[in-house]
């Protein structure tokens, strides 16, 4: 039996897939599981492989391992690279098995056959690829038409099995799109194998339609976040993204808006990303007066690229003074606006205490926050396309 490491890289932007409300690629959900989990865990099940290495943004590590932890799974995360082979060299620094396996989470519908079919061929190359033939006429057009020998393409898939030390010698300083034309490029023996049309690379929402893939839950999730801040004599504060002027200021070490730290946890909360202490502390000199609503901005965005959708906000202002209900429409207008959601889902609540307590006291001001989140349907925008 060979001694294999398996790298699954999963650390692009998906530039190519994404835009401003539709998740990275590889966190789209398939049922619950995210769809560089369901490759990662897919392509283990068909060979004993000595370690499983994913890579990934070092902005979603952490959040990566909650799931790897929530399954019981000894998978390895690696940091990725601003390009392919960049994460591809990152991941191979730790590996020192005789092959490594290395496949793209965009092929996320890998039959078990391809693998079996490569692993057969493991000591005749260096590298072994699997490919799909040209059916259609292909013209190349550059200083005059010429037709090619379509018999004579191919196109080339992943999963690519190849001698780890012959791979990372290959890689060196010049840039490959895989490892068999860097191998290739390098003198190395490159072997072809039939692929599937099956193994298709997951490049546009449109392409999940023809790949079979069960659908995202419907489950809602729910976030709660509250937060208190002090009040001292000032000249205005900050609420939601809206000045309000008055006799007092919050006491804080960024611009102190509450609201948008209450509402920032409560996401945070909703999708199991720890709290807002945590992503901006405030013994950290960075966050010296930082704009809330940059820093809301940053958790929306993590968010969004994790395959969630923001649905509905309801806020609940505690405040003695100043009054709110004046500025409640404005704040509900700039909050829409910072989470890119209709102003009807947004709802912003104001009262007092009647004069009890510390906020009676107007020693400060509270606000409850919560939020409602839907996995990315990507399922109905797929069949909304198609019609």
């Amino acid at each position: 039996m060979h001694k294999i490491t398996l790298i699954v890289l999963s650390a692009g932007d998906s530039s190519r897939f994404q835009t401003k409300k539709i998740p990275k690629k590889q966190w789209l959900r398939i049922g619950e599981l995210p769809l560089w989990l369901k490759v990662a865990q897919e392509i283990s099940s068909y060979y004993p492989f000595n370690k499983v290495l994913i890579s990934a943004k070092e902005c979603e590590k952490k959040y990566m391992q909650r799931y790897l932890d929530s399954f019981g799974l000894d998978f390895l995360l690696t940091t990725g690279g601003e390009t392919r082979q960049e994460s591809l060299k990152n991941a191979l620094s730790q590996v020192d098995e005789e092959f490594v396996l290395v496949s793209d989470v965009a092929r996320c519908s890998i039959p078990r056959s391809i693998f079996d079919t490569i692993l057969l061929e493991a000591n005749n190359y260096d590298c072994v690829v699997p490919y799909i033939p040209i059916n259609d006429t292909i013209a190349y057009d550059k200083d005059g038409l010429e037709y090619l020998q379509r018999e004579q393409i191919k196109i080339i898939q992943t999963p690519q099995l190849s001698k780890t030390k012959i791979l990372k010698n290959a890689l060196g300083n010049h840039t490959y799109t895989d490892e068999s034309s860097a191998i290739y490029a390098n003198g190395g023996k490159v072997g072809f194998v039939l692929g599937s049309l099956q193994s298709r690379k997951l490049t546009s929402l449109e392409d999940l339609s023809s790949l079979s893939l069960p659908p995202p839950d419907k489950k809602t999730l729910i976030g709660c976040g509250s937060d208190i801040h002090a009040l001292k004599k000032g000249e205005g504060i900050l609420l939601g993204g809206v000045f309000i002027p008055c006799e007092f200021k919050l006491i804080a070490h960024s611009d102190g808006d509450v609201c948008l730290h209450a509402l920032s946890d409560a996401i945070l909360g909703g999708i199991g990303a720890g709290d807002i202490g945590e992503w901006f502390p405030d013994n950290d000199e960075t966050y010296k007066n930082a704009d809330s609503a940059k820093l809301l901005e940053q958790i929306t965005n993590f968010t969004l690229n994790v395959g969630y959708t923001i649905q509905q906000v309801d806020i609940t202002i505690f405040a003695q003074k100043p009054k709110i209900s004046p500025y409640k429409q404005a704040i509900e207008k700039n909050i829409a606006k910072l989470l890119g959601i209709p102003l009807f889902c947004v709802n912003v609540k104001a009262t007092t205490t009647e004069k009890l307590g510390f906020i009676g006291r107007q020693e400060g001001i509270l606000v409850h926050s919560n939020v409602v989140l839907t996995y990315f349907q990507w399922h109905n925008k797929t069949n909304e396309e198609q019609q």
